[in-house]
Formats: C-alpha cells, sequence, structure tokens
C-alpha cells in the first residue's frame, strides 16, 4: 500500500475557505503547489530542457502557466490544436497518428508543418501517410521512436509495449526508409523508459520495493548504453546535425534520463500535478496540486458516508492504485470502491450530510476529463477560474 502524503488541516482549511461559496462536485488546482512541483522538477532536471506532456494536464490555461514551449502531445489533433492557440512554439505527438483527416489538416497548414512533428516506428506509418496525403505532400517532421523496455532474458519484457525498433541496425534501417522518402525529415528520437518512470519503488512493501530499485538500476545501464549505440547509428544515416532532439525520460526517471549523455530534452508533466500514483517515489515527492470535492449526500449507518458520484478510476492494470483517494482519515470500502453514482466511505470522523470530502485521483491529467474547469487557489482564495480541455469541447481521446 501506497503511503499517502499527508495534507495537513491548514492546507484543508485553505482549500475550504476559497470554495466555500461552490457547492460540489467541483476541482481546483493548488497554485503553490503547483509551482513548487515546476520548481523541483526543472532543479532535478539539472539544466536539461523539459518538454512538458500535456496528456498530464489537459488544461492550456495551465500549459501556459507552466512557460514550457516544448510540448508533447498525446493526439495530432492537440497538437494541431495548441498551434493554432500558440501554446507551443515546438510541438511532438508522442505516438504514431493513423488520424487521415487531422494528417492532411496538418500537411495543409505551413505553420503547424514547421512546429508540429510525428512519431513513427514503422515504415508503415510512412505508408499510411503517403496513403492519406498522397506521394507528393509537403515534408513533415517525424520522431523515430525507439522501444525502451527492458529485457533482461529472452522473452521476459519490462516496460511498455510500444515501439517494434530497439537494436542500432533495427534504427538505422528506418532512419534509411525516412531518408530515402521524399516528403519526410527526420528530427527527432525519442525512447520513453516506463519501467523507470513510471514504476513506484517506495511503496512501503520492502522486498517488492528492493526488487524494483534493483530492476530500475540495472535497465538504466542497459539503456543508457543502448540508446548512445542507436542515436550514433540514426547519425551516421542522417547526419551529424540531422537530430534536434532526443528526448527521454518522465517525471519518475528525470535523475537517470539527465545522467544519459545522449538524451538532449527530458519529458515530464505528471510531477507538476502530484496524484495518487507518485507518492511512492524515493526520487521525487511532489506535493498534491490537483483536487477535487464531492458532497456528501447519504448516511446510511454510524459507519458509512456516502459521496454522490466518485467513479473516476484511471486507466492501467485494475487495481487499487487506480482508484481515486480521499483526503484524510477516511477510505473506500472493499465492496463498492469508487461508484458511478455513490461512493460510500468509512471512517472514524464522518462527515455530515451536505459536507464535502476531498479526494484525489490516481493520475495526474485524467481527472480533467471529468470536469469542465478548475478553479485556481492560492492562499484562502479563488484567484482565477480556468477551462480544462474538455471545458473549451476538446476531447482528443
Amino acid at each position: 500500500m501506497i503511503d499517502r502524503p499527508v495534507i495537513d488541516r491548514a492546507v484543508i482549511d485553505r482549500w475550504d475557505r476559497a470554495t466555500a461559496d461552490l457547492d460540489p462536485p467541483f476541482a481546483i488546482v493548488d497554485l503553490d503547489a503547483f509551482d513548487a512541483n515546476l520548481d523541483d522538477l526543472l532543479a532535478r532536471a539539472g539544466g536539461l530542457p523539459i518538454r512538458l506532456a500535456t496528456k498530464s494536464i489537459r488544461c492550456r490555461a495551465l500549459v501556459e502557466r507552466a512557460g514550457l514551449r516544448r510540448l508533447m502531445c498525446y493526439a495530432l489533433r492537440e497538437a494541431l490544436w495548441h498551434a493554432e492557440q500558440g501554446t507551443g512554439d515546438d510541438l511532438l505527438v508522442g505516438y504514431p497518428s493513423v488520424d487521415r483527416a487531422a494528417l492532411r489538416a496538418l500537411a495543409a497548414d505551413d505553420e503547424a508543418r514547421a512546429r508540429v512533428t510525428l512519431m513513427v516506428d514503422a515504415v508503415g506509418h510512412l505508408d499510411l501517410v503517403d496513403d492519406a496525403l498522397g506521394a507528393r505532400h509537403p515534408e513533415l517532421r517525424v520522431c523515430l521512436d525507439l522501444d525502451a523496455a527492458w529485457r533482461p532474458l529472452p522473452g521476459v519484457h519490462v516496460g511498455a509495449r510500444r515501439s517494434p525498433v530497439r537494436t542500432p541496425r533495427a534504427a538505422a534501417r528506418l532512419a534509411r526508409e525516412i531518408a530515402a522518402r521524399p516528403g519526410f525529415r527526420l528530427v527527432g528520437l525519442m525512447a520513453y523508459e516506463g519501467q523507470i518512470a513510471g514504476v513506484p519503488d517506495a511503496t512501503g512493501a520492502r522486498p517488492r520495493d528492493a526488487a524494483v530499485r534493483w530492476m530500475q538500476a540495472r535497465s538504466a545501464r542497459e539503456l543508457a548504453g543502448r540508446r548512445g549505440a542507436v542515436v550514433r547509428a540514426v547519425r551516421e544515416v542522417a547526419g551529424d546535425g540531422a537530430l534536434e532532439f532526443v528526448n527521454g525520460g518522465g517525471s519518475g526517471s528525470v535523475e537517470t534520463t539527465r545522467a544519459d549523455p545522449s538524451v538532449t530534452e527530458i519529458a515530464a508533466g505528471s510531477a507538476l500535478i502530484g496524484s495518487t500514483l507518485f507518492d511512492g517515489y524515493t526520487r521525487m515527492h511532489p506535493r498534491p496540486a490537483v483536487a477535487y470535492a464531492l458532497p456528501v449526500v447519504r448516511r446510511p449507518d454510524g459507519r458509512h458516508a456516502t459521496l454522490a458520484g466518485g467513479g473516476w478510476v484511471a486507466s492501467g492494470p485494475a487495481a487499487a492504485s487506480r482508484l481515486p483517494s480521499p483526503v484524510g482519515d477516511l477510505a473506500l470500502t472493499g465492496t463498492e470502491g469508487a461508484g458511478e453514482v455513490q461512493t460510500p466511505l468509512r471512517g472514524r470522523d464522518l462527515p455530515a450530510l451536505g459536507e464535502r470530502v476531498w479526494m484525489r485521483h490516481a493520475k495526474a491529467g485524467e481527472l480533467a476529463e471529468h470536469v469542465t474547469e478548475y478553479h485556481l487557489v492560492r492562499g484562502g482564495e479563488i484567484v482565477r477560474t480556468v477551462p480544462t480541455y474538455r471545458g473549451e469541447g476538446q476531447a482528443f481521446g
């Protein structure tokens, strides 16, 4: 069980005071915590540029507040939207796109083509773009996605299942295919070490945590050697000056990614929010910056209080770690968990009917899919209310 950070009574009092006139459900961003997390992330990066992962934010006003003009978007339509809004100067689409309409929109927009970079990991991605746009389409910027998973033994795969490109030879082969295709220019390389960045190593389960740290240390060493070899192989094909960036990392692996001399920038975003999945790390201790309030609508007995709604469950494997967490001494029940229309809580100091309970989401960006606005809180007041992606009518899947 992850040891959640303590949110002291003074913080709750500030949140309550700032939102006293609001009826839940609603969501807030604690700007003091958000800004402190940004400062900490920049310090951890040690001067290496940060590319902000927008899927961990999903609120244009917060992306702008971070002031990081390099963005990693999770969909091509999202990158095109940010290009139109002027939110970022350098927009990397972190996942391959097969959205033909969005590809046509990119090809038709000279300014967007200069700022947006597509992700590819197979010749099939090039074929799909050619099929959507025709063989003589304008030049598009592309980034090669390298599989960063650790494979210590045959048949053992530790990490995300992303790219089929794993070795220097395979990367050079794809780089040659890109170089030979009119309409494509290779400008970057990316490798996301999810087994390091996305796996907590301080959950309180000592044997498990020790095994995770052992795995992560060995995986980082293996990846540093392999990524460096891949970068050299790709530069031999594309030329020394062709790669504008080599992207790596995530909020949970800033230190090990920074130590790899082949990396020129780090992707991160969740560290700014401090969601519950990032409570159990030795390398980072973000302050909880985003929370939401739900109202108590039932008191079925003396041991339970029931909230309206609350089933805002995070993506990933179906596990307790993906459930939202009430702030304080309250806990979800094992039989109902977080429900679509009601969420029972158990505890000693139960709130009364009409009172609110503060909750934290398991993932950084997914809360924004459930609310149309964030109330930005500083001290004991709301200083601004801003729309989330959903509030701006944007849903990128």
